[in-house]
């Protein structure tokens, strides 16, 4: 690392229902209440506010992408349509005064765009901080920081992410957010998916309480409804204080559209009573790139890649878009090679760049869990809600045709491919499962530890949203503490699980490991809720395996 500020916080500072369906043309009628309400003085009197804070996002080593959201005037409330052409500018800094200018511009918010602006910047310094803010009509937004990457061809000694994933706003308060903000010391965050929820209000909660309600209260259909879902997260205050201190690198998974959603449809979609799913689906990605500082290399995907210097490059996978239709365990189809997870463009792309690399970390994006995953035996009060979480039939077969393990034929083809080519040094970085694990990615996980390991997988526990102790509504620890030795006896290549707690991990990357620090949160349903560190786990340059370190970053 650089010598900027490397602190971190005290180790001691602590399903869903089906859906009514409801007619999407209330949105703005219901909304308009809770969105006037929070404007603050000057848009109540008509001028422009940034009532949704500002973002930046996809860091490169000369430029950066800058997001913002006006609200023109008190009827512009997101997902209505209303609302003047506006002028934004942006400015960009060195400094937080802003006495060193180095960048400005200006572009219209529309109704078009729902009033969001996003400026590319380029022509900036490798691997500095910036300070930005956007103007409109006299007045200013926040200010916050951002960070280029590093220069293509740089040594960098350390790079360092925070990485999130599956915040249930219903669910809990985003403390997870705060406390990676409060750092000081992040190069960006990555966030792994399901960055919203599209349920109705009530339909997936905290253990089935609503800690705060969301809008629109029934399920996002429209484009007006992903619009106000997302404008809803937008201004929860420890998600702004992140967004105002490190750029992000976002991907989707499924619930920014629908559950397990896939290309042709969603388990949490009713084709004709909710739409066609291609108008939910085209609806859910305009809102996304519109509310989100992602830069899309491939028009409606979120796959793409970053590098920093030549320590580590990013690549990033969109796993909804091109997916096959999730198999039903237990026919063999999951091994069929006519089906797909990543589509045959984007796994060619993926082969191509792991393979043409020449950095010393190769990392991916992964949405859903690569590593193989089976149960074994589990008590009976257990496996239910296990499987219900994981997507697993509940008499017990062992597979989540959600994850990779549903769609074998491209897991071979890609870890046979990093076999192949002595490709070293792979990371997966993943969500969605709601739990945190430590894992290997073997290539036969019949014959592990005896075969070999591919790459290494970390994934982090979810923000908010249930975890397996929920679920039970057993005590926070009291389930992990049964299930997780089992699960790692029937899983040779988990060197550590915990299915019970919330929270965030911290990446930190040298040229000589991969380290993953597990932070956990007092109680998701606070927004005071304390922080601590629970475990940190590293793979070690060229070993392809993970060990259990005692010294977090």
């Amino acid at each position: 690392m650089t010598s900027r500020d490397r602190s971190f916080e005290s180790l001691n500072s602590l399903a869903p229902s089906r859906r009514t369906v409801v007619k999407a043309a209330a949105a703005t009628a219901v909304l308009a209440g809770p969105f006037a309400a929070a404007l603050p003085a000057r848009a109540a009197t008509g001028a422009p506010a940034f009532l949704h804070g500002v973002a930046s996002g996809d860091p490169l080593p000369d430029g950066v992408l800058l997001w913002t959201r006006v609200t023109p005037v008190p009827e512009a409330i997101p997902g209505s349509g209303l609302g003047p052409d506006t002028e934004v500018s942006w400015t960009v800094a060195t400094d937080k005064a802003f006495t060193d200018v180095v960048a400005r511009g200006t572009t219209i918010a529309t109704a078009t765009s729902d009033h969001t602006v996003k400026a590319d910047i380029r022509g900036l310094r490798p691997a500095t901080d910036y300070w930005f803010r956007f103007s409109a009509d006299g007045t200013d937004s926040p200010v916050a920081r951002t960070r280029t990457a590093p220069a293509h061809d740089a040594a960098v000694a350390g790079l360092r992410f925070g990485v999130v994933s599956c915040a249930n706003w219903e669910a809990g308060h985003f403390a997870a957010y705060r406390h990676l903000a409060a750092r000081g010391d992040l190069d960006a965050w990555l966030h792994l998916g399901d960055y919203i929820y599209e349920y109705g209000s009530g339909e997936y909660a905290a253990r089935g309480r609503v800690v705060r309600p969301h809008a629109p209260a029934h399920e996002i259909l429209t484009l007006a409804d992903y619009r106000t879902r997302h404008a809803k997260y937008k201004t929860d205050p420890d998600l702004q204080a992140l967004h105002h201190r490190a750029p992000v690198i976002a991907i989707w998974d499924d619930h920014e559209f629908a559950d397990n959603a896939w290309s042709g449809g969603a388990v949490n979609h009713t084709e004709g009573a909710e739409g066609t799913w291609s108008a939910r689906q085209a609806a859910a990605k305009q809102a996304y790139f519109e509310w989100m500082p992602v830069r899309p290399a491939i028009e409606g995907t979120t796959y793409r890649r970053l590098r920093f210097g030549k320590l580590a490059d990013l690549s990033l996978l969109d796993l909804r878009s091109f997916r096959s239709q999730q198999a039903t365990t237990g026919s063999g189809s999951v091994d069929d090679p006519d089906r797909t997870l990543t589509g045959r463009a984007q796994l060619d792309w993926l082969k191509a760049g792991l393979k043409a690399s020449d950095t010393t970390w190769r990392l991916v994006g992964n949405s859903v869990m690569v590593s193989p995953f089976v149960v074994g035996s589990l008590p009976a009060d257990l496996l239910k809600p296990l499987a219900k979480l994981l997507g697993l039939p509940q008499e017990g077969l062992a597979i989540n045709t959600d994850q990779w393990d549903g769609y074998t034929d491209d897991r071979r083809e890609l870890l046979a491919h990093l076999r192949s080519h002595a490709i070293r040094n792979t990371v997966f970085l993943t969500g969605d499962i709601h739990m945190a694990w430590a894992n290997d990615v073997p290539v036969d996980a019949g014959t592990y530890p005896l075969s070999a390991s591919a790459a290494t997988e970390f994934v982090v526990t979810s923000v908010t949203s249930d975890n397996l102790d929920d679920i039970v509504k057993a005590p926070e620890g009291t389930v992990s503490a049964v299930v997780a030795p089992v699960i790692r006896a029937a899983n040779r290549h988990v060197h550590w699980v915990d299915t019970d707690r919330h929270g965030y991990g911290v990446l930190d990357i040298t040229t000589d490991r991969a380290q993953m620090d597990y932070y956990v949160l007092s109680d998701r349903t606070s927004p005071n809720a304390a922080s601590a560190w629970a475990r940190s786990y590293r793979t070690r340059s060229g070993t392809q395996k993970v060990e259990r370190t005692y010294d977090p970053v």
